[in-house]
């Protein structure tokens, strides 16, 4: 055997070597047949799942996912200004953001996060875990600090996200997922015009100063300040306009609108984003944001910018004007 291969060598290497590819690309063929099938053959109309009905989830698993659900329904509780575990958020809670305690079709849901992430994410320039999604969401929408990684509540947190993901396979992002992307207009938002949707239908909750509504436990709120020291940062999500419009087209009023019965019209959506955009809230320093400048999304409000428009035209639009710009800079990089 040992003369075999000695006599023979050159001929078992190369045998060698292309039985290695044919197992590599067979891998690679199998690996995007699968990725084909889980994208196709997928039901893409995300459905929430239930604790009440879900019978797989047992002992202490069960008890993390629900001390999850917990904390995203009711944050202020534990982790607000006066939380019975810390002090590192500003008394507003997950779902006020994320409804339903991120189950609700188009409200900000988190079905599609377990199977997206990790990610790469332009406004950091790294790939991002779940926890750093988590964090973002306490430094930015909740205006604070992240929770330990290692805590029992983040750890929470994380399996509670995973559960209401667990059926999505890895790389898909269902429909009705986080937030609908509604159509821009042919005209700047506009502030003024939105102050009228503002006091005609948002008021009665969110109070006129925006200052919102307290639960009657005073611990968090049943209605959140949608500006001023007690909301989210500009640093925050919702801060883009496109973000917020969306939002508020799918959801509000509070249980009166829903995606397929909407109660503002798209243009009612966008001005309104308009109007509470424009009030004060906290800042946030976001030099490390968006390394590549050029990734920097339309209807971001801070500069520099490499399309040449102003930050009040990225703050409020027209939009169009400013995508058709970009695409053109696209185009003549390629040639």
């Amino acid at each position: 055997m040992q003369k075999f291969i000695k006599e023979n060598w050159p001929v078992l290497l190369i045998s060698i070597t292309v039985l290695v590819v044919l197992v590599i690309k067979s891998v690679e063929i199998l690996s995007t047949a699968v990725t084909t099938a889980a994208s196709t053959d997928y039901d893409s109309t995300w459905k929430s799942p239930s604790l009440f009905t879900d019978r797989t989830l047992e002992g202490k698993d069960r008890a993390l996912v629900i001390y999850g659900q917990a904390l995203i329904a009711h944050t202020s509780l534990y982790l607000g200004p006066h939380g019975k575990i810390a002090a590192i958020s500003n008394g507003m809670n997950c779902q006020n953001c994320h409804l339903s305690a991120g189950k609700k079709t188009w409200g900000n849901n988190y079905g599609a996060v377990a199977s997206t992430y990790p990610r790469f994410r332009d406004r950091s320039g790294t790939i991002e875990t779940i926890y750093k999604r988590v964090s973002d969401c306490f430094e930015r929408s909740l205006n604070g600090t992240a929770p330990d990684s290692t805590s029992e509540e983040y750890q929470a947190i994380e399996a509670y996200i995973r559960w209401v993901g667990q059926d999505v396979p890895k790389g898909v992002t269902p429909k009705e997922t986080g937030i609908y992307k509604l159509p821009f207009l042919d005209r700047a938002a506009d502030p003024m015009k939105g102050k009228l949707v503002y006091q005609n239908q948002c008021q009665r909750c969110h109070g006129e100063n925006g200052e919102g509504q307290l639960a009657l436990n005073k611990l968090e709120y049943e209605y959140p300040p949608l500006w001023g020291e007690h909301s989210y940062n500009s640093g925050a999500g919702l801060y883009r306009l496109s973000r917020f419009a969306g939002f508020v087209y799918s959801n509000m009023p509070n249980n009166e609108a829903n995606h397929d019965n909407p109660k503002l019209t798209v243009e009612e959506s966008w001005d309104v984003a308009a109007y509470v955009n424009s009030q004060p809230r906290p800042g946030k320093n976001l030099k490390n944001d968006w390394p590549d400048i050029s990734k920097k999304p339309i209807d971001h409000p801070f500069g520099p910018y490499t399309d040449g428009f102003s930050e009040i035209e990225h703050k409020y639009g027209p939009f169009k004007p400013i995508l058709a710009k970009r695409e053109q800079l696209k185009k003549s990089k390629i040639n």
